[in-house]
């Protein structure tokens, strides 16, 4: 079966994986999933990777939006965004890759977002199940946000991670902050995705859409502290309490 979406535009943000590109456009290739358009956003990657671009244009038809030096994650998805020409989005990463379900659910998704004009985006994939879910229909949830919940992962409503979202996102969030670390960028988004009553759908499953590959050849390009990535339970303890004083003071406090 054939899923072709041509009110959504698939926006990818690349630094120096371009295997990585190549597999994640070949996985919907295989998945006989099209879109109107496919922006890739390069963040100045390595001619090498560069040059790979040009079999990837012609096979895919897709649109490369250059730097000329690295700029970072926030300038790499404003830049993309605005390249963006479709009322929708679907944002990934380029080392993701979609799953067999994942074309029937963005049919759905994407229906959800036409009929729902208060949600913002739908949600694919998450490291963790977000805490606070109203669920909906099909496998998918309302996310529920107060601040006065418990715990500090609500905050973690907006994610980077694939989603669909309105092509407008801009308009009622800002654009991201640029010149700090991806991490931060993130953060900041998050924050005022949350500030300007963002609303999101999740889907349940939240790994049975998408799949993130870190292999030898093509690493994370992202360097995280070892405090941050510890089990221990003394530091993973301390971490929490210091997210949850952070998280709502900077809420509370822009």
């Amino acid at each position: 079966m054939d899923f072709h979406f041509p009110d959504i535009s698939l926006l990818i943000t690349h630094y120096n994986r371009s295997n990585s590109l190549e597999r994640l456009l070949s996985s919907f290739e295989t998945l006989h999933c099209s879109f109107g358009n496919i922006v890739v956003s390069d963040d100045a990657s390595e001619a090498v990777h560069l040059e790979k671009f040009d079999s990837l244009k012609k096979r895919f038809n897709l649109q490369l939006v250059r730097a000329e030096k690295n700029k970072g994650l926030g300038n790499n998805i404003n830049k993309g965004q605005d390249a963006v020409k479709t009322s929708y989005t679907l944002y990934v990463q380029e080392d993701f890759i979609p799953l067999p379900l994942f074309p029937e659910k963005l049919v759905i998704a994407l229906e959800y977002l036409k009929k729902m004009q208060d949600i913002d985006m739908v949600r694919f994939y998450s490291y963790r199940k977000y805490p606070y879910l109203k669920p909906l229909a099909n496998g998918f949830s309302r996310m529920q946000f107060s601040p006065f919940s418990r715990g500090y992962e609500k905050f973690y409503y907006y994610s980077d991670h694939p989603h669909l979202r309105r092509s407008s996102f801009f308009e009622k969030f800002g654009r991201y902050e640029e010149g700090i670390k991806s991490d931060v960028t993130e953060y900041r988004m998050m924050l005022s995705f949350l500030r300007n009553k963002g609303k999101g759908l999740y889907f349940d499953a939240y790994q049975s859409l998408f799949e993130q590959v870190n292999d030898a050849g093509e690493p994370s390009t992202v360097k995280r502290s070892t405090l941050r990535q510890t089990n221990n339970i003394l530091i993973r303890n301390i971490r929490h309490v210091y997210r949850y004083i952070k998280f709502n003071y900077h809420y509370f406090r822009p």
